[in-house]
């Protein structure tokens, strides 16, 4: 089968479109990767989604406007993919939509929003749709995330020692062998909410700033104390909590309060810098650091609960094309290989939106898409609405087997 994923992540800036050949081989789903298109928000509407998005206020009628604009431009990346990456002949369509509320309760999640009717996606395409991936799990009594667990999962299983597949887009997330996955905390999100205050760029170009900037130190320190990064997993976060408003209220701490400490015990810190507040550069290095270090903290975590050490940290997403954000994770990591995705055959721009492929034909198969170890559900769930095609619903397939490994081609 012919399935198209659409993908936009917390960093709102595109909509991806991943097209693969998937199909069932006894206990293997196999996934021939086909592609990928990117489509840009267009200004207006990105500017729109960013005024829309916690902490600001809103309204219901720009919720709805919203609803309707995103599922129009997910349309329009569909479309595209369909002609260019699948010869007009996908014949399924799993949107992950825009997420614009994750409602997170000291540890339990309430409910989640995406955005982007699925219904202008089947009209433009007249393909059946899979949409609304995660609220099953949730009323499961699962995070709702990280959804791409279970592909982390099929595809990791049966490579050697301990490996960790890590995703770095606004938010991090990790998945490790035995089950274990959530969102270790800001990737690009705090970074690119500083690029965009102080340049009005949208984000730090091959870390170009990072690179010029000093780690501060005292900065570091504040941002490290905040309580997500203790709780146990599973545990998801997303811009709810950090966003240009948080950044801005560690600052304004910073310069009410200075510590006096000038020095720095730890080796990857390059200077403390308690004295003389930070420059633009500088908060942008130490957000990279932050990020590095809170990745790092979470892969070392995983042995404190019984895991084995990690082996192996297997990267994708966005962040992967940030070098100063690449070797600050390294230093973080000593002695455990960092490796783009791209090298084991999934492309790293890709992989949510291939992921996203996956979880609508399971789905459309009536198969599972969670793993109640990752998401902390009561049990695994079939996820997802479908919305039908211009010829009604597709023929659901009778007799697949749940796939334990996934092959790729």
């Amino acid at each position: 089968m012919r399935v198209i994923g659409l993908m936009s992540g917390t960093s709102y800036d595109a909509i991806d479109a991943a097209a693969a050949d998937l199909h069932l081989d006894g206990e293997s789903l196999v996934l021939r990767p086909l592609g990928m298109v990117s489509e840009p928000y267009g200004a207006g509407l990105r500017e729109a989604l960013a005024a829309a998005l916690p902490p600001s206020a809103t309204t219901l009628a720009e919720v709805c406007r919203l609803d309707t604009l995103i599922g129009q431009a997910f349309a329009g990346a569909a479309v595209r993919a369909q002609r260019e990456l699948c010869d007009g002949r996908a014949e399924l369509i799993a949107s992950h939509g825009q997420t614009v509320f994750h409602r997170a309760d000291e540890g339990q999640v309430r409910g989640t929003l995406q955005i982007g009717q699925p219904a202008w996606i089947a009209e433009a395409t007249g393909l059946p749709v899979v949409a609304d991936l995660r609220p099953r799990d949730i009323a499961a009594g699962g995070q709702g995330a990280p959804l791409v667990s279970l592909v982390d999962l099929l595809w990791l299983r049966g490579r050697p020692g301990t490996p960790v597949a890590l995703n770095l887009g606004g938010i991090a997330n990790l998945t490790a062998p035995d089950g274990t996955a959530f969102d270790t905390g800001p990737a690009g999100a705090l970074i690119d909410a500083a690029v965009r205050r102080f340049t009005g760029r949208d984000f730090d170009a091959d870390g170009a700033m990072a690179a010029r900037g000093t780690v501060h130190e005292p900065l570091l320190r504040r941002l490290l104390d905040e309580p997500y990064y203790a709780r146990p997993a599973p545990k998801t976060t997303g811009k709810e909590l950090f966003h240009e408003g948080y950044l801005l209220a560690a600052l304004a701490d910073l310069a009410a309060s200075p510590d006096a400490d000038v020095t720095s015990p730890d080796k990857n810190v390059t200077s403390a810098r308690a004295d003389v507040p930070p420059t633009a550069e500088d908060v942008v290095a130490t957000l990279t650091r932050l990020t590095a270090r809170t990745v790092a903290d979470a892969v070392r975590s995983l042995s404190a609960t019984g895991s084995p050490r990690a082996t192996e940290v297997i990267v994708s997403g966005g962040g992967t094309r940030n070098p100063v954000l690449m070797e600050m994770l390294g230093a973080e990591l000593p002695g455990v290989p960092l490796r783009v995705s791209d090298s084991l055959g999934l492309p790293a721009a890709a992989k949510e939106a291939y992921a996203f492929a996956v979880l609508g034909f399971l789905t459309l198969h009536g198969l599972t898409g969670t793993d109640p170890r990752s998401t902390g559900a009561r049990h695994a769930s079939v996820l997802g609405s479908l919305t039908p095609g211009r010829d009604g619903f597709p023929p659901m397939p009778a007799g697949a087997k749940q796939p334990v490994r996934l092959v790729l081609v």
